[in-house]
């Protein structure tokens, strides 16, 4: 039973495990398959049918989307601590079989991936075991108020931190600005990595900012890892955790108008039905989901949420009852709108300079405030102002009520990816 809960806590926000990032590949938008297996599975597909008893009722284009209650239970959001427990374990798992010999690592990985909340964990108390080391607990080194060094003040800084233990940076961009006297932190860091004068350490880093770094400090040589990403299966698998209680139970869910499934995955829902329920006609909605999101989970899951829709009275009728049997019988326990009819952020018409200085500081700063933004872009912040309305407005950023920090949305970052790359930004390699 240990090592069932083990796997679920793999399987919540890891289920790739860490690779090095130069493995990192794009999910494709078809299914690799053999000749034979293809047919196979066409045949399969051909003999499953869709029972009258299981065919969509209605037309379901027209229906809500998940009230918050609803999106609680069938579309959360994911528990970090699970993964940085499964972080600490694939890292001593690379440790242990000689792929990993550094001791400072470097975990890049895209924005929206939990990276940066998860390595933020590490410090909790009553951590696992996994992600003690030596007895001793990590310590999150926090960036400094100002950001503005010359070198001897960054060395001077960084004598005062502890090194010798145990630590963690959550996000390697919090430390720099993109100006001649924000450079100083990250350089003297690397400098003592590269020197070995720190001990066991984990550097998270968003993968624009490590694009940047990767390039200035090219000799430092740091081997960075990252998460796998998310193909078809993997995003099924996790949007089947977060949806049933740690895979407790099993989630139904379909598309709106055909009925094809989309939950429960093919193989899990063969094992335990192929006796006594014909073989589900399946959609590619996960495949195509993966491709869009780039394998990137925050972002697939910001659209999955998007895209469910629930008939109104299904919270309510949830609410009442628990019972498996109920929940069985019903056609599905939530509908999924095709990514082709759904409503996604689109880029406001604007000039292209502007508004992309705008993005890719945010993405290369891993969200900045209006001061920082302006002193990293060159742009007034009158026109920041106006630019930032725009791109709010479209669902393509949005700003932290608590520290005024503007950010990209996991919603709008394919679309905002997308048009930096056409309009000639340097792009991460995820």
């Amino acid at each position: 039973m240990k090592d069932n809960t083990n796997d679920n806590k793999a399987v919540s926000c890891l289920p790739g495990g860490l690779m090095p990032a130069e493995q990192w590949t794009l999910p494709q938008t078809s299914v690799r398959r053999s000749l034979k297996d293809a047919i196979r599975h066409a045949l399969k597909q051909l003999q499953a049918g869709v029972s009258q008893a299981e065919e969509p009722f209605e037309s379901m284009d027209e229906l809500p989307e998940l009230s918050a209650a609803q999106q609680r239970r069938l579309a959360p959001e994911p528990d970090y601590a699970h993964q940085a427990e499964a972080i600490a374990c694939s890292l001593k798992q690379a440790r242990s079989d000689g792929s990993l010999s550094r001791e400072v690592v470097c975990l890049v990985a895209p924005p929206f991936s939990g990276m940066q909340q998860a390595l933020t964990r590490f410090s909790e108390p009553e951590q696992p075991d996994s992600i003690q080391s030596s007895d001793e607990t990590w310590r999150v080194i926090a960036p400094p108020d100002t950001l503005c060094f010359d070198d001897q003040e960054a060395s001077e800084w960084w004598d005062r931190q502890d090194l010798s233990r145990p630590w963690v940076i959550p996000e390697l961009a919090d430390f720099w600005l993109r100006s001649l006297s924000g450079l100083a932190l990250i350089r003297e860091l690397f400098r003592r990595i590269a020197n070995g004068d720190s001990g066991v350490g984990i550097v998270g880093c968003s993968s624009w900012c490590w694009r940047y770094w990767g390039h200035y400090l090219e000799n430092a040589q740091m081997s960075p890892w990252t998460p796998a990403p998310m193909d078809a299966d993997r995003l099924g698998a996790w949007f089947t955790y977060l949806a049933s209680g740690n895979g407790k139970s099993m989630i139904v869910a379909r598309m709106t108008g055909d009925g094809l499934y989309v939950l429960p995955l093919p193989e899990a829902d063969d094992a335990e039905n192929s006796k006594s329920r014909k073989k589900r006609k399946y959609s590619t909605f996960l495949r195509d989901l993966a491709a869009t999101s780039r394998g990137n989970p925050g972002v697939a899951l910001a659209i999955w949420q998007r895209s469910l829709r629930a008939r109104p009275d299904d919270d309510a009728k949830l609410e009442e009852t628990d019972d498996k049997t109920d929940k069985q019988s019903r056609a599905a326990d939530c509908w999924v709108v095709p990514l082709g009819r759904l409503s996604l952020p689109s880029m406001p018409q604007s000039k292209e300079s502007v508004t992309g200085f705008v993005l890719h500081g945010l993405l290369l700063h891993n969200g900045l405030d209006m001061a920082s933004l302006e002193a990293v872009t060159g742009v007034s912040t009158y026109e920041l102002s106006l630019v930032l309305s725009r791109l709010k407005r479209a669902e393509l950023v949005t700003c932290d009520p608590l520290d005024q920090r503007w950010q990209v949305t996991p919603i709008g970052y394919p679309t905002v990816r997308r048009h930096l790359q056409s309009w000639g930004f340097p792009l991460d390699q995820f």
